[in-house]
């Protein structure tokens, strides 16, 4: 495969790293025959520094490497799109993706897998910090019992939606039906991607 690769006339060639769960671009590289091949032979990544012209194992100092579970190419073969599980922040300025300068905000009204992940996080936030007021504090504090009796509640509202053939009113019990079910998952300790998993399985068996 390394051997079809186009390479540049300086024998690199671009690598886009991409969170293998979440899907965010972290960050944007540079890999020679030698470090995509040092890349694949130890699971994490390696690249190639154009400053400082030498090879460098992305976290060997500051820990926050880099698990390779996918690697692509394009079309036209130069360039990678490598998919990591992160042990840490990307950028060295300590921030989980190089790319947060925002030129142009995206418009709240168009959905995207992830809100998934932030609304995990905040989440596991409440459970954590348990700030007064909050809807999930409310719901961590009544216990599992009334987070089930939520989830059946929100569940029997999307069938009741559907029955009725509102789309208006499904979107908004599908939304608070998800909702409910990710504090459950994190009530319970399963975090969401191994039900993500699960469904990969069963996609990949058929």
């Amino acid at each position: 495969m390394i051997e079809n690769l186009k390479f540049d006339d300086k024998g690199l060639i671009t690598a886009v790293i991409q969170d293998a769960q979440t899907k965010e671009v972290l960050t944007v590289a540079y890999m020679n025959k030698e470090s995509l091949e040092k890349t694949i032979e130890t699971g994490e990544t390696w690249f190639y520094s154009r400053r400082r012209q030498e090879l460098w194992h992305k976290g060997e100092t500051s820990g926050n490497t880099q698990k390779v579970v996918a690697l692509r190419t394009d079309c036209d073969q130069d360039a990678l799109v490598v998919e990591v599980l992160p042990n840490g922040p990307a950028c060295h300025n300590g921030t989980v993706s190089c790319f947060t300068k925002v030129l142009k905000e995206k418009d709240s009204s168009i959905g995207s897998l992830d809100i998934l992940e932030t609304l995990k996080n905040v989440i596991q936030g409440r459970e954590k910090e348990m700030p007064e007021g909050a809807y999930t504090t409310y719901l961590f504090n009544e216990g599992v019992d009334k987070i089930c009796k939520k989830v059946g509640e929100e569940a029997t509202e999307v069938v009741i939606a559907s029955k009725n053939r509102n789309p208006e009113e499904l979107k908004w019990e599908a939304a608070d039906l998800i909702y409910h079910l990710l504090v459950l998952l994190q009530e319970q300790k399963l975090d969401m991607y191994e039900v993500l998993g699960v469904l990969q399985k069963r996609h990949e068996k058929h």
